[in-house]
């Protein structure tokens, strides 16, 4: 009898001493919560539209190319050369300075159309841009949904410690009356053991999930950070779209179509080379033995120019050109093909994810009416513990399926928002 009331006594301090433990740990769990910067989903997006490093890096590549427009453009004005010149000989000195201009009139519109191709591969980039935009939203949308989850994992994993905690303390009750089995007793510490370790692993997946949104934000440094927002969708229910009208709005096809466009002008640039090119000059100078020199001169003239024969340098880069236009429009071709695809998967994944999270819930009304029902029959002894503990056990596992459901639902939302090629603010259009 004193071996027995030694192990109820044994069991008691345990148990006391898990809720102590674990009180704690909550305690320090939400002191961090509470006391880090709350950020909402709009926090996010701006924070990340400044500071991330790979729009930042898209943005200079738009930088780059419109500065290539102003190198094309620029062969299209007047070239005017400034030169002055002193010297001296055995029999006398000698000083000039003028000023000379060239000016492109005609070169087969070789240079116009490197410029409207140039125009076209600026477009591109700022397509790229708005794609590279719609993949860090993707990215960031991901993160801060981890982040919402770990969140409300860490506080769901303090309700089933709860529900561990009391079903441990019926179960010894019974137990300690003799109307239980110390299995029951022994499993219902286990039982108390995992929730206490799920508690420990929920706080752990808190601390990565934060590292990864102040990656996605490019915050450039750690902060003690939490998010402000529940695990309902953006979007309500939409039937059907029209997924090829909503491809061709898609940053990735339109800067395809760019591509394409710009490959056809150089094809045009390429073939003006079997044109002449016609420029005009002119020049104005002073010269003399003395300075300032006071002899004027001055020229004017038109230049013709036809290349005879290359060793078919021409003809060659027209085929490498149409051969990079043909291949612009397999790839746009085959980017609209990708797109559409895309789409459709996406929107079927969210609509899924959708009537699952309808599912979950309806099961975990169900589990959670069952529970009570069940509890009140175990204490009164119309159930035995196999089928009660069958019934706990859902209901722990129906509350993590449904906080997965609503994850997984926020998770495919994004994913469909990336396939229709949503960006951050600021985006270029």
């Amino acid at each position: 009898m004193n071996k027995h009331f030694c192990r109820i006594m044994t069991a008691k301090g345990k148990i006391c001493f898990s809720v102590f433990l674990t009180a704690a740990i909550f305690l320090f769990a939400f002191q961090q919560v509470l006391y880090a910067q709350e950020l909402t989903w709009e926090d996010c997006v701006k924070e990340a539209a400044v500071n991330h490093p790979g729009l930042i890096s898209a943005e200079e590549t738009v930088k780059q190319y419109r500065e290539s427009e102003k190198i094309v453009f620029s062969g299209m004005l007047p070239k005017v050369d400034s030169s002055l010149d002193a010297g001296t000989s055995k029999t006398q000195d000698s000083y000039s300075y003028g000023l000379s201009g060239t000016q492109l009139l005609f070169d087969g519109l070789k240079t116009p159309e490197k410029f409207n191709a140039a125009l076209e591969n600026t477009r591109a980039a700022k397509f790229q841009f708005n794609y590279t935009s719609a993949s860090v939203r993707l990215a960031l949308r991901r993160a801060f949904v981890n982040l919402l989850k770990a969140q409300e994992a860490l506080k769901l994993s303090g309700e089933i410690y709860e529900i561990r905690r009391g079903n441990l303390e019926l179960i010894t009750l019974r137990y300690e009356s003799g109307i239980e089995h110390r299995g029951a007793f022994l499993t219902a510490l286990a039982n108390l053991a995992r929730a206490e370790l799920e508690i420990s692993q929920n706080r752990r997946a808190l601390e990565v999930a934060r590292l990864s949104l102040l990656k996605e934000i490019g915050a450039g440094g750690y902060r003690e950070i939490s998010v402000k927002g529940g695990l309902d969708l953006l979007e309500p229910l939409e039937e059907k779209p029209d997924f090829e009208k909503l491809a061709e709005g898609h940053p990735s096809l339109r800067r395809l179509s760019s591509l394409s466009n710009a490959a056809a002008f150089n094809v045009k640039a390429a073939q003006g080379d079997f044109l002449p090119q016609l420029s005009a000059s002119a020049g104005a100078n002073k010269s003399g033995s003395r300075w300032p020199p006071r002899t004027e001169q001055w020229n004017a003239g038109l230049t013709l120019s036809l290349p005879v024969f290359e060793g078919g340098a021409r003809a060659a880069e027209v085929s490498k050109a149409r051969a990079a236009w043909n291949q612009a429009r397999a790839d746009e071709r085959g980017g609209r093909d990708a797109v559409v695809l895309a789409l459709q998967e996406a929107w079927a994944a969210l609509q899924d994810a959708r009537e699952a999270v309808g599912v979950e819930q309806k099961f975990l009304e169900a589990v959670e009416e069952r529970s009570r029902i069940a509890e009140s029959q175990y204490s009164l002894g119309l159930i035995d513990y196999d089928n009660w503990t069958i019934i706990e056990d859902n209901l722990v596992q129906e509350k993590k399926s449904f906080l997965d459901a609503r994850e997984n639902a926020l998770l495919k939302e994004a994913e469909w928002q990336e396939a229709k090629g949503v960006t951050l603010e600021y985006a270029y259009q």
